[in-house]
């Protein structure tokens, strides 16, 4: 039996906590309710506390709660903080490190997995501010329930409401039970993009912020799998449980990535890497001219084929090998040719023009092409797709001799 403490913060879908808390116990688990203030408006505590047969938190200032500083009491001894509903509010604590009630401090303190089912208006859910804060936890390893679509409580149809409570408790207890599914395996994925330098001050490079393989690289470690990270340059906080290995150009990822694979299980390339480079670099700034500027380009090595080759050359099919492919049209046909001529496993492709696709956001609509099948993912979080990859991955990698993997 796993201990949950369950956040319960200030939306209409507070009232709905008490199904949450009751399918946690119905799958064996001990709840502990922590409500902020404005929850207490929608539900009361005496509810909580008859369902859970504990005390409910409500405040940090409760006489009792600090003589043995209850909120890192309680963050030492969960299992599981789980937030639900979670408003636009704790999530924007959760990001900015604000701890001005029990639960945002219950959160800092905790070193337990954290699970937030967000609910809230539909443009609230949309707002840059909320889908910034929402990928800043991403990257710290916070998982997510996506909310439902239907009818919200502000007469609204679309997406915000709360996840089913029995959802979320599955969520949970999943999350709790763990899969370790790829325990000792080795798996290696690129992330973000490459810089090409001109001169010392000026480079090519291109949008990507990483963020999709940084997913897979947190879901894989998650999963058990020692995992490392071969990573362009990126502002986004790297994945917890991964080796980390920075490099810049196409040149250095080739080289990082090709003297790695020997001991690989699965590849992921995942990284927008640069097709060409600038034929030479200058060792200064050059002065602006009043004339055009000519620049000749070389192709970079290609990583994804070079793969591909040596698993041929080596007559194996190992590592399982993932390609990408960003797209601006007719993306399916162009990802399946990119799949025959550089001889992966499987590829994920996406159409960047499709809204909430690109470069930059924290969710992605993808479709996963394999020699004779396609699998088409709607638009959800790059946290969901890495999940996808990989249970893909997974069966193509088979079980561990001497056991399941």
């Amino acid at each position: 039996m796993a201990r949950v403490a369950l956040g319960i913060t200030g939306g209409i879908g507070a009232y709905k906590a008490v199904e949450v808390a009751r399918g946690l116990q119905k799958r064996g688990h001990d709840v502990v309710a922590v409500m902020t203030r404005n929850a207490r408006r929608f539900v009361g505590p005496v509810t909580l506390e008859a369902i859970t047969r504990h005390p409910v938190v409500t405040s940090q200032w409760t006489a009792g709660t600090n003589a043995d500083i209850e909120h890192i009491s309680l963050a030492s001894s969960i299992d599981l903080l789980l937030v639900a509903p979670a408003t636009a509010n704790i999530l924007g604590k959760f990001a900015g490190g604000i701890a001005d009630d029990f639960l945002s401090a219950l959160y800092l303190a905790t070193a337990a997995p954290v699970l937030v089912a967000p609910a809230m208006n539909s443009n609230m859910l949309e707002h840059p501010a909320v889908r910034q804060n929402i990928g800043t936890l991403e990257a710290r390893g916070v998982l997510f329930v996506e909310p439902g679509v239907g009818y919200l409580a502000c007469g609204w149809t679309g997406k915000g409401r709360l996840a089913e409570p029995d959802d979320i408790a599955e969520a949970a207890d999943r999350l709790l039970r763990g899969s370790r599914s790829l325990e000792g395996r080795r798996v290696l994925v690129t992330a973000g993009p490459t810089f090409e330098d001109l001169d010392p001050v000026r480079f090519i490079g291109n949008r990507s912020s990483g963020r999709m393989g940084f997913a897979v690289a947190r879901e894989a470690a998650r999963r058990g799998a020692l995992v490392t990270l071969v990573a362009g340059p990126t502002s986004i906080d790297p994945p917890p449980n991964a080796e980390l290995v920075r490099v810049r150009s196409a040149a250095e990822m080739h080289e990082a990535v090709m003297t790695r694979l020997e001991s690989a299980d699965i590849v992921v390339m995942a990284a927008a890497v640069a097709d060409y480079a600038p034929e030479s670099k200058d060792d200064r700034k050059p002065a602006k001219a009043d004339q055009g500027l000519t620049v000749t380009l070389r192709r970079t090595p290609d990583i994804l084929a070079g793969i591909g080759a040596w698993r041929v050359a080596r007559g194996s099919a190992r590592p399982v090998l993932v390609g990408f492919a960003a797209e601006t049209d007719d993306a399916v046909n162009k990802g399946r040719k990119k799949l025959a001529s550089k001889r992966a496993d499987f590829v994920a492709v996406n159409d960047v023009l499709e809204p909430g696709a690109g470069f930059e956001v924290e969710t992605n609509v993808v479709t996963l092409v394999g020699p004779d099948w396609e699998e088409a993912l709607p638009l959800q979080p790059k946290s969901s797709v890495a999940a996808a990859i990989l249970d893909r991955a997974e069966r193509l990698l088979g079980p561990q001799a001497g056991g399941a993997a």
